[in-house]
Parts: structure tokens; C-alpha cells; sequence
């Protein structure tokens, strides 16, 4: 059955996980760097078709994020486990991503937070960037590694900080 236009931007986010398998399974650098700028292009395309198409929807938005998560969270172990990243650098790398997981846990079991509508805000795309550019240097130039990291640290608590106060500004207050 072939893909609805509607269906382009959501399939091309489930992408991602095939892709994260691969990495996992391809350990040449060449391979790896392919599946890494494959992964970085197909996450800019879902978002540029559903918003150019009009062909955004509540799934999808939570769809990109996530598959988003699970192929960096899997780049991110691979490079640990083959110890081509330390655990410091591990943890710099995915501290956004687990302060965003655990945000988005406590915003959907308060009360008066579970109205918010997450989407993505520049530092968060900002450290997304980083992230990528952080696992292309490993397998290009793993002499930046040390450089770029301090960065993708900085960057990360500044997201965290800007989503913890979008979360507050934009919470239900109850009349006094």
C-alpha cells in the first residue's frame, strides 16, 4: 500500500529507528557518518514537508522528537560501549534529553501542567545540532570531541533552563 502525503513526514520519522539498528549493526565509520547525515536529513525533511504541506498533526509532533531521542540515545551508547566517548561526555550528551524525558513526565502527572502543548524551542534544536556535530566529529575528527562537548553542556542546561520556564509561564492558574 503505498504512502498518503500525509503519511510522508511520520514514516520519514520512523526512519530513524531503522537507522539507530544500522548504526548499531555497520560499525565502519564511513558507514556510520552516512547513516548519521541520513538520519540529520530526514529529520529536517518530515519537519519541513508536514510544515510546508500543512501536514503537521499532534503524533507526529510527539513522533519526530522521540525517534529523534532514540537514534542520537543510540549513537551516543555505541560510541560509549566501543569507548570512542567517555562516560562524562555520555552523560553531557544526553543530560537534555533526560531532563526533557523527565519534564515531560511531571508536566503529564501534574494537574495543572498537563495542558501544555511541547514543541521544539531554538536552544533544544541549537543542542540537537551540537549533538550531531559531536558524533560526526567522533568518527571524522575525534580530536574536537574534547572541545565541542563543554559546548553541548552549556547549550543543554540553557534548553533546560528555557523549557522549565516555558513550562511555568504557560501552566493553568487557578483563580485566587
Amino acid at each position: 500500500m503505498p504512502l498518503s502525503l500525509a503519511q510522508i513526514p511520520n514514516a520519514l520519522s520512523w526512519s530513524r529507528i531503522a537507522l539507530a539498528a544500522a548504526f548499531v549493526v555497520f560499525p565502519e565509520p564511513t558507514s556510520r557518518l552516512a547513516l548519521l547525515l541520513v538520519a540529520a536529513f530526514s529529520d529536517w525533511l518530515d519537519g519541513f514537508l508536514a510544515r510546508r504541506a500543512k501536514l503537521t498533526s499532534r503524533w507526529g509532533a510527539l513522533l519526530d522528537p522521540i525517534t529523534d531521542r532514540i537514534f542520537v540515545f543510540t549513537a551516543v551508547c555505541v560510541f560509549l560501549v566501543e569507548r570512542q566517548l567517555t562516560p562524562l561526555q555520555y552523560f553531557v550528551l544526553i543530560f537534555r534529553d533526560l531532563m526533557t524525558a523527565i519534564g515531560f513526565l511531571v508536566a503529564r502527572s501534574v494537574s495543572w501542567l498537563r495542558p501544555i502543548t511541547f514543541r521544539a524551542r531554538l536552544a533544544g534544536k541549537i543542542v540537537t545540532a551540537l549533538q550531531l556535530l559531536v558524533l560526526v566529529s567522533v568518527l571524522v575528527r575525534p580530536e574536537l570531541v574534547p572541545r565541542l562537548i563543554p559546548v553541548v553542556g552549556v547549550i543543554a542546561v540553557i534548553a533546560v533552563v528555557d523549557y522549565t520556564l516555558l513550562l511555568w509561564r504557560e501552566r493553568v492558574r487557578t483563580p485566587a
